[in-house]
């Protein structure tokens, strides 16, 4: 599902991928969940328009429960950004555009 721009990470790379100075946002989704394709085109569009700034990566909560337990995350889709290692904020659901650029501007 992820385009060249959105890799997928899985629990035992997760720590590399958000512990690097520069932003990631982690788009914790499934194949059988509605609302994460829906906000799958507006993720891969940010991946574009935020290249060299953000990075952005998806984890299929099914295949790797691991790291979603440890955040507590209890729906899906839900949308972390991390800075250094450290989670800034996250939101929950098929949110809007606006409001993604708005998570992510948080941490640039």
């Amino acid at each position: 599902m992820a385009s060249d721009k959105v890799k997928d990470v899985s629990d035992a790379d997760f720590s590399s991928v958000t512990g690097s100075d520069t932003p990631c946002l982690v788009d914790f989704w499934a194949p059988w969940c509605g609302p994460c394709k829906a906000i799958g085109p507006v993720v891969e569009a940010l991946a574009e328009e935020y290249e060299g700034k953000v990075t952005i990566v998806k984890m299929n909560v099914d295949d790797n429960p691991e790291t979603p337990g440890k955040f507590g995350i209890r729906a899906i889709p839900t949308l972390i950004l991390f800075k250094s290692g450290e989670k800034v904020d996250q939101v929950t659901g098929a949110v809007g555009k606006a409001q993604l650029i708005e998570l992510i501007e948080k941490a640039l």
